[in-house]
């Protein structure tokens, strides 16, 4: 695991201080690779790319987490409106939100994940 001493400034900004990047801006948002995405703190895998859909955010979108044993979420009664933050559930790094607007086929879910708290494992099967 990563020390908080050794996080580049951004990811220290969003992760540890439950800031947001911008959207449109950040690595994953418009990447369709396949792989695991992981949490760029500690590493525990927290989304597939078989779940991330394009929600025209601006930021990478999943319906549900790869393991829910790996994310936690937490009432953020924070900018003036009751939100879903998500949190990795072994370092509490704070990830983004999570809404009730996905795709309702796949439960209605979308997962809206800052790209700076993730690190893509890609898929060695093409």
């Amino acid at each position: 695991m990563r020390q908080n001493k050794d996080l580049p400034e951004e990811l220290y900004r969003v992760a540890r201080e439950k800031g947001t990047e911008a959207p449109f801006s950040g690595k994953y948002w418009n990447i369709n690779e396949k792989g695991m995405y992981k949490c760029a703190i500690c590493g525990a895998e927290l989304f597939s790319s078989n779940t991330k859909f394009d929600s025209g955010t601006g930021w990478p979108s999943f319906t549900e987490p790869a393991n829910s044993k790996n994310v936690e979420l937490e009432d953020d009664l924070s900018a003036g409106t009751k939100r879903t933050e998500v949190k990795c559930k072994k370092c509490s790094a704070h990830l983004g939100h999570v809404f009730d607007d996905g795709p309702k086929e796949d439960g209605g879910k979308r997962y809206c994940i800052n790209s700076v708290c993730l690190e893509l494992e890609k898929s060695k099967k093409n």
